[in-house]
């Protein structure tokens, strides 16, 4: 009986011990595309949602599901491109396609990162003021903290906090349970809905949900950290999983402040038009509880997000103008590299600090920009990603890159959409 045991054992251990290798690998892993899908849930996501569920209950829920898929073949591409080059998106650009190109490149990411750094602050406001903390607090403490966070000395370190604040924006999660839906609604008026496709007013948040989806500094973020974080070919599979996980982490988070606002502030007919009133508006109707769960929740979002730019941008610079551009590297060798992200955080900060200033057209504006901006940056990642020459065998098929083009042109017109004014719509015979 012994001698038929024995080796049952050592097979179910070697079985063990792949599974625990596999499992310590992922996580070895795990990062870049997480921490970029949460943060594209930023403070522009965020009260793209709130006001989604506002005015339509649950019916935008379907939209975000349907995302998913756009959302992980386009980051994939990053992750693989980072993997098997070993080499940033602005650096791979100015390599094949000039020096020239990757400048256009990375001057445009640079208005979309400023402007979009300045949405963040603007979620990072709105939340302290939730909690009745002034602005200038707010937004001072987070400067300091996004400083901390890039002198910890290495890219593990600063990955590590940022995974941190990724997971406290799950808080949103817990938040739309105190706003207690009701599970047949969220089925039948939510999963199931009969869709408004006549509606203006619907078409044109179906744009404003849809056109944020993929953001360039997305793609540039993803490709640099993925290098930084010294990843190889033999490790693709697991960063896709990586931004698998996190493709479907970030709509989870959309259909939390979704069904948060449609259980509560769609019922009670009350529409805001920023995160500071949808938390404000939350707390008598779903209780104290859930404002400051979303609270905490936008703060947290919006200083990841901020992160997540910023270094976009920043280790972008590095590949296109050719200095030391790593988290690895101590200031005194890289410090270009880290007067860039400083340079870039404290000038949004100040600006966001200016009385009376339009934030609600600036997030407009800022999706709009995006629109523009993102056939260039998608342009460049397809040619890229669809290049044997590039990645060898690990090049995509003509087809995949077909769909991802024809789904960018989609997300690029839905983004454009956005940016007008929303009286366009009126010239629609529909």
């Amino acid at each position: 009986m012994q001698g038929t045991r024995t080796p049952r054992k050592k097979k179910f251990s070697i079985f063990r011990k792949r599974a625990l290798y596999r499992i310590l690998h992922f996580l070895k892993v795990l990062g870049p595309g997480f921490v970029v899908m949460i943060a594209d849930m930023d403070a522009g996501s965020v009260t793209t949602a709130g006001v989604s569920g506002a005015q339509w209950g649950y019916r935008l829920i379907p939209l975000q599901i349907l995302l998913i898929p756009i959302l992980y073949l386009v980051q994939s591409m990053t992750s693989r491109l980072g993997c098997v080059t070993k080499k940033g998106h602005g650096e791979l650009i100015k390599e094949y396609y000039g020096a020239k190109w990757a400048t256009f490149a990375t001057v445009t990411l640079f208005l979309v990162v400023f402007s979009a750094l300045i949405t963040e602050f603007a979620g990072i406001a709105a939340a302290g003021e939730i909690f009745g903390i002034p602005k200038v607090l707010s937004v001072g403490v987070s400067f300091l903290v996004l400083l901390l966070v890039i002198f910890t000395g290495s890219y593990r370190r600063a990955e590590m906090i940022a995974l941190i604040f990724s997971l406290i924006g799950f808080v949103f999660i817990p938040a739309a349970i105190f706003a207690h839906p009701s599970v047949h609604e969220l089925v039948f008026k939510g999963l199931f809905a009969s869709q408004p496709l006549l509606n203006k007013n619907y078409i044109w948040l179906i744009a404003a949900n849809a056109g944020a989806v993929i953001m360039p500094w997305m793609i540039y973020y993803q490709q640099s950290a993925t290098v930084d974080k010294n990843l190889c070919s033999k490790d693709v599979k697991l960063a896709e999983t990586d931004t698998l996980i996190g493709s479907i982490a970030t709509q989870v988070l959309m259909i939390a402040v979704i069904v948060m606002t449609g259980a509560t502030l769609y019922k009670a007919h009350i529409v805001p038009s920023t995160a500071r009133a949808i938390g404000m508006s939350l707390i008598p109707l779903a209780g104290t509880y859930a404002g400051a769960l979303f609270a905490v929740g936008l703060f947290s979002s919006s200083i990841l997000a901020a992160f997540v730019v910023s270094m976009a941008f920043t280790w972008a610079a590095g590949e296109t103008w050719g200095y030391k551009h790593s988290l690895n590297l101590p200031f005194k060798e890289a410090k270009l590299f880290y007067f860039v992200y400083i340079a870039l955080l404290f000038f949004s900060a100040i600006l966001i600090l200016i009385p009376r200033i339009p934030l609600v057209s600036i997030m407009i504006d800022v999706e709009a920009f995006n629109g523009f901006i993102l056939p260039v940056v998608l342009g460049f990642l397809i040619a890229l990603a669809g290049s044997k020459r590039i990645l060898g065998n690990y090049a995509y098929s003509k087809k995949t890159i077909a769909v991802v083009g024809l789904l960018g042109l989609v997300m690029v017109v839905l983004g454009i959409m956005t940016g007008l004014p929303q009286e366009w719509l009126n010239y629609i015979h529909i």
